[in-house]
């Protein structure tokens, strides 16, 4: 059992405020290239900056998570990692839940660098939870999960992804150890289950998965009939603009409905600067009710 080192609360028991306090909509900051423009804003730091600021004040108060894809600041340098850490500073202090959209992985000391920069108090770039890729194996993960699960942080291992040229990889069968017979998905997902176990008991795990929302996840060897404790929580990119519906959550996801995280970027952001706070409150309460 990890022994925990800090007198933070959990990741597990500050999502489980989040969800009753604000609900389950996750807001993406995705300052894709069309959309500066479409914001009247210069594809540049500057307005990278106004962008990333302009969401977390329409967000704050309305929804409980914002997702920062790290991506479409990295392309700006030194200077769009400057603008990250504001963005990630400014939505920490309005009482959102930073989710960042990295998707790391790596081994050894690699990996634990990664995480060391995104989940240790005090880093420039300190957020609430990191998306980590597990493709050399959950066990490469060990490190930031162990750090996650002392410093209250949360980590989101890719599992069943949406995007369409990952179901082969994913889908395909485990064919020695431990997980033989079982797909890569669910052998991600077990490990994933084992750590949360070992750890004292939240009502969601430390560590999460990545569902997509519009993934039958049942052709990934994902039975979600069977109830899991603690419950994982779910980031669940697909909603809204990409297809799936809040109302099926629980025929989507099963028993790992509990945990589902409603992520959604380009069906809000279309909203522009003036519509974005607006477009949020609704969302937010259509999630509510539709999961009710």
């Amino acid at each position: 059992m990890t022994d925990r080192t800090t007198a933070a609360p959990s990741f597990g028991d500050r999502l489980s405020g989040v969800f009753a306090e604000r609900g389950r909509l996750c807001v993406g900051i995705d300052p894709h290239r069309h959309l500066l423009g479409e914001w009247g804003l210069p594809a540049s730091a500057a307005g990278l900056r106004e962008f990333g600021l302009r969401v977390v004040e329409a967000a704050a108060g309305r929804a409980g998570i914002v997702k920062p894809q790290v991506a479409f600041f990295e392309r700006f340098g030194s200077a769009g990692y400057a603008v990250l850490e504001e963005v990630i500073r400014e939505a920490r202090a309005a009482g959102l839940l930073v989710i960042a959209d990295a998707k790391r992985g790596d081994i050894g000391t690699s990996v634990a660098a990664y995480g060391e920069a995104w989940l240790t108090p005090g880093s420039p770039l300190e957020a609430d939870a990191l998306t980590v890729a597990a493709f050399q194996g959950v066990g490469s993960l060990a490190e930031p999960m162990s750090l996650a699960e002392r410093t209250g942080k949360g980590l989101f291992v890719l599992a069943a992804t949406s995007n369409p040229e990952a179901a082969e990889l994913q889908q395909a069968l485990v064919h020695s150890g431990a997980h033989a017979g079982a797909s890569v998905a669910r052998a991600i997902i077990e490990d994933v289950h084992a750590f949360n176990q070992e750890q004292p008991p939240h009502p969601f795990g430390t560590v999460g998965l990545v569902l997509g929302a519009t993934v039958a996840l049942g052709d990934y060897g994902i039975d979600t009939a069977v109830s899991v404790q603690p419950a994982f929580p779910v980031l669940a990119p697909g909603f809204g603009h990409q297809g799936a519906r809040v109302e099926d959550m629980a025929r989507l996801f099963g028993s790992f409905a509990p945990g589902v995280i409603v992520s959604e970027s380009r069906g809000l952001l279309g909203a522009g600067p003036d519509g974005l706070a607006g477009a949020i409150e609704r969302r937010a309460e259509e999630v509510l009710a539709g999961h009710g």
